[in-house]
Parts: C-alpha cells; structure tokens; sequence
C-alpha cells in the first residue's frame, strides 16, 4: 500500500535540519526498499525548507508509522506537524521527474 507522509516544519528549524541531513539521507539510505519519493517541501521561491514528503511503499500502515516515528529529522523535533495518509496509485508519469 501506498502512504504519503506529510511534516511540517516547526519555525526556526533550518540550522537544526541542516544539522541532521547527513544522519537524515542515511536513514532514507535503510528505507529504499519502501521509499518511492521523498523531498523537501520549500517556499515558494525555493529559499528555505517549509517541511517533508515522503511516499511510501509499505505492507501495513504501521510501517509507516514506525518510519516517520524513527525518521532523525522527527526524533530532532524539527517537524510540528507530521500526518500520514493511506493513497491509491492514480496517475503516474515519471517522464515529468526528469524536468526538474
């Protein structure tokens, strides 16, 4: 099943995030097997981090669960708000990944 995992960010947050990204993609590193998209969510001009989105391919929703309660950026207490939600495939173009 399909889960898509939305956080936001606390305010302030950047010098912390910045501080744990190394620790942050090694531990997306273990997940790859489920992770089928995951990226930072910015401001409108791209200038800082407002949060993240991971999308996750996972057998049952507590895998999900388990993911985002190990997740280094939600044990550092970056993120104020963090809701997952169960999803269908809809539409799929990957060929769009590829212009960005």
């Amino acid at each position: 099943m399909f889960c898509a995992v939305y956080c936001l960010d606390k305010s302030d947050t950047a010098a912390l995030r910045e501080e744990h990204l190394v620790v942050h993609r090694a531990y997306l590193d273990t997940f790859a097997s489920h992770l089928f998209f995951s990226g930072p969510l910015q401001t409108p001009d791209a200038s800082a981090s407002l949060g993240s989105l991971f999308i996750l391919n996972v057998d049952t929703f507590s895998q999900a669960e388990d993911f985002i309660g190990n997740e280094p950026f939600n044990k550092a207490g970056i993120f104020e708000k963090v809701t997952i939600h169960r999803m269908r495939k809809g539409r799929y173009n990957p060929a769009l990944a590829d212009r960005t």
